[in-house]
């Protein structure tokens, strides 16, 4: 698996700090309901990847949500909060679904791009 580096680890958490500070200090800034952070394990074989977000769940202490026959999703998260950390293993039948879905993308044109 290739996730970022420990320098990079920490110029996240000092960023996602940086921001709070300053959205604490500047109440007038809007902000979302909630926030997801997504990660996902590298494209390989579907157990590879199940096993990747099975080693991520024993890390964060959660429980794993398998919706593979819904969605072809493999997921684990944990909730602060607001906050969501959340890593996702999408599966090669929803990958194959999805590709094929997109494939037709240039061939729908939309009658206008004036809003309704």
């Amino acid at each position: 698996m290739a996730y970022p580096g420990s320098a990079e680890h920490s110029n996240l958490i000092a960023g996602l700090r940086a921001l709070a500070d300053f959205l604490e200090g500047n109440p007038q800034v809007p902000v979302p309901r909630q926030v997801d952070m997504l990660v996902f394990p590298s494209v390989s074989t579907d157990s590879e990847m199940r096993a990747e977000i099975d080693d991520i769940a024993k890390l964060i202490g959660a429980e794993i949500h398998d919706q593979t026959a819904e969605y072809g999703h493999y997921a684990v998260a944990r909730k602060f909060g607001p906050v969501e950390y959340r890593a996702l293993a999408v599966l090669a039948r929803a990958r194959a679904s999805h590709g094929a879905l997109m494939s037709y993308s240039k061939n729908v044109i939309p009658d206008s791009a004036e809003e309704v």
